[in-house]
């Protein structure tokens, strides 16, 4: 039921509240505007007391407070301002003004009537409280104290409003103020853990480490077998260098608790600060065997080592490998049924360069759990860094399958197909994924490396060479298309100073590249320069010796007119178990055919 008492406005209530003088007005001016205020009050008190207005304005006031159960903030709003003009001096109706007004995000409308709601009923708390939240919400920082100051001393029982109030002093930095508080609080319910926390953290930031030190004391000595309170301690002390008083307080936790796996880690992290690697390997090694060790921390604590790893090419830290790698082997064995755990040791033996233990883990991780990309995406790499291209293309197609807009996916799917001799569906995929890659120039130049070759197996040669010359727009150094465009260019004979042009730019940056010089060497062959295509093909023969090269070599040779020795380069050729279809023909016949 809404208060019958009367009063005015919020802006008039509080002149009728105050009970000293204006300043700057007459005694006479004071007096005649306290008889105004008199009358209106009066005035009011007697409308109030027509039973039909207040009636309406309780009806008004109910309507509101259902419209507020259903969050229909502006249809409440009118309804309490319609009991407003006919009571604006309700404090219960004052105060849903003000909440409702701060639901629909007017809080500084709002302050007003929380205000007047405080003047008009001084002993409700709910009124100090939410025009506290109105003044912080304003950064009036200092009135909302001032608001739960008065609230918690001058109503009773509203001590459990004292941590609103030491939460506010934190917020300020006012620190000193914010202990006293804690005090108060303490006197009235006792030793509690959490304000002792409190007070701790204030003393470090007051830099009172000895005062921080008795709050953990008191915390250890409130519950001695509670082994966090000490660890809490121990950690504190380390944190200030007092690492061999932390070292005592954790192994009196371990011998109370021997397989505290907190402990554990705490005591391998403060050994390998002093520099003992052996107590601290033995003590983290201790921890992850236990079985209160979730496998979380397990895994955060290996992604630091994979951050240390050398990667590769780099050369690696065996030590650091081999407890990254024995760690990760005990987190797999303790959690069998967690994909995070497999994952997270195929990363390690990745960095490790134990590639095909990687491949294991990943392919574990992901039937437990397929729907992690990154995890697909680890496992294609190897397949492409092993050459295993039969399982680059199912994985590819199964990864897919779940993330069919990963451009990257389509590139590793439509090489495989390349690798197999299947141009056609490499093509299909490497279109359609260099479409998803259109935002990402490098990707972009990758599917167009691989379209120029995919083409010139299909004999699409326009293709081909528009998707090479793409790629030598962005990146004109790009010895891959320098090479396989150059070489495809003379085997068909088109363009064969195209050709030449590009293999000569390859040799001068790549003079020590066998498979360069050699295209370099067929390309001045293709143009009757003999003698310089010996030149570069002996080079590239003292690099490296393969069947190709030779018969090229061989090839060479015969032009010059030293067939016997030609002859012998295309039996060294067929030797190494490979050449061209003609060869056999070639030595039967000791002649050359093209």
């Amino acid at each position: 039921m809404i208060s019958t008492k009367s009063f005015i406005w919020p802006s008039i209530c509080l002149l009728l509240l105050v009970a000293g003088p204006v300043f700057g007005q007459k005694q006479g001016r004071k007096e005649k505007k306290q008889r105004q205020q008199e009358q209106a009050t009066a005035a009011l008190a007697a409308k109030q007391e027509d039973p039909r207005d207040k009636e309406a304005s309780e009806s008004f006031f109910i309507d509101g407070l259902k419209f507020m159960m259903l969050e229909d903030y502006p249809k409440a709003l009118e309804r309490f301002q319609k009991a407003y003009t006919i009571n604006p001096v309700n404090a219960a109706l004052n105060y849903k003004l003000a909440e409702t007004i701060m639901m629909m995000g007017r809080p500084n409308d709002a302050v007003s009537f929380a205000q007047a709601a405080v003047n008009l009923d001084a002993a409700n708390p709910y009124y100090y409280l939410l025009l506290a939240q109105l003044y912080n919400g304003q950064q009036r920082y200092d009135d909302a104290i001032k608001t739960l100051t008065k609230l918690t001393k001058d109503i009773p029982n509203t001590d459990q409003y004292l941590f609103n109030l030491a939460d506010m002093y934190m917020a300020q930095k006012r620190y000193d103020d914010a202990l006293k508080t804690y005090d108060r609080i303490e006197k009235q319910y006792g030793f509690l853990e959490e304000i002792a926390y409190k007070k701790q953290q204030i003393y470090l930031r007051q830099n009172n480490l000895d005062k921080a030190l008795q709050e953990g004391q008191n915390l250890i000595a409130s519950d001695p077998s509670e082994a966090r309170y000490t660890l809490v301690q121990a950690e504190m002390l380390a944190n200030n260098k007092k690492t061999e008083e932390a070292i005592a307080l954790i192994n009196k936790v371990l011998q109370q608790e021997p397989t505290n796996a907190q402990a554990r880690l705490m005591l391998a992290d403060l050994y390998k600060q002093k520099g003992n690697l052996g107590e601290s390997e033995k003590n983290l090694k201790l921890a992850f065997s236990y079985p209160s060790m979730d496998v979380d921390t397990k895994v955060k604590i290996l992604v630091e080592y994979i951050r240390q790893l050398p990667m590769p090419p780099a050369q690696p830290n065996p030590e650091l490998e081999s407890m990254a790698l024995e760690l990760a082997n005990m987190t797999v064995k303790a959690h069998p049924q967690e994909a995070k755990a497999y994952a997270v040791a195929g990363d390690v033996q990745a960095i490790a360069r134990k590639k095909n233990e990687a491949q294991a883990s990943y392919l574990k991780a992901l039937r437990l759990d397929n729907s992690h990309f990154k995890i697909w995406q680890q496992i294609v790499f190897i397949d492409a860094e092993l050459m295993q291209t039969d399982s680059m293309i199912v994985h590819t197609e199964k990864a897919l399958e779940l993330f069919p807009n990963q451009a990257m996916l389509w590139f590793y799917n439509g090489t495989g197909h390349l690798l197999k001799k299947n141009p056609s569906k490499g093509v299909k995929s490497l279109e359609y994924g260099k479409k998803l890659a259109v935002d990402n120039a490098d990707l972009q130049t990758q599917f167009n490396i691989q379209l120029g070759d995919a083409y010139q197996a299909m004999k699409d040669y326009p293709k081909s060479d528009a998707a090479y010359e793409s790629v030598l727009a962005v990146d004109p150094n790009n010895a891959h298309v320098l090479n396989n465009y150059s070489y495809y260019l003379s085997l068909r004979g088109a363009n064969l100073n195209k050709a030449k042009s590009m293999s000569e730019k390859l040799v001068k940056a790549h003079p020590k590249e066998a498979t360069y010089l050699d295209t370099h060497g067929w390309v001045l062959y293709k143009l009757k320069d003999y003698a310089g295509a010996r030149k570069y093909l002996e080079e590239a023969i003292a690099l490296k010796k393969d069947a190709d090269l030779l018969e090229h070599y061989g090839d060479v040779l015969f032009q010059l007119g030293e067939k016997d020795q030609a002859v012998q380069q295309w039996v060294k050729a067929k030797s190494l178990g490979k050449g061209s279809e003609l060869i056999d023909k070639k030595i039967k016949d000791k002649q050359l055919y093209e």
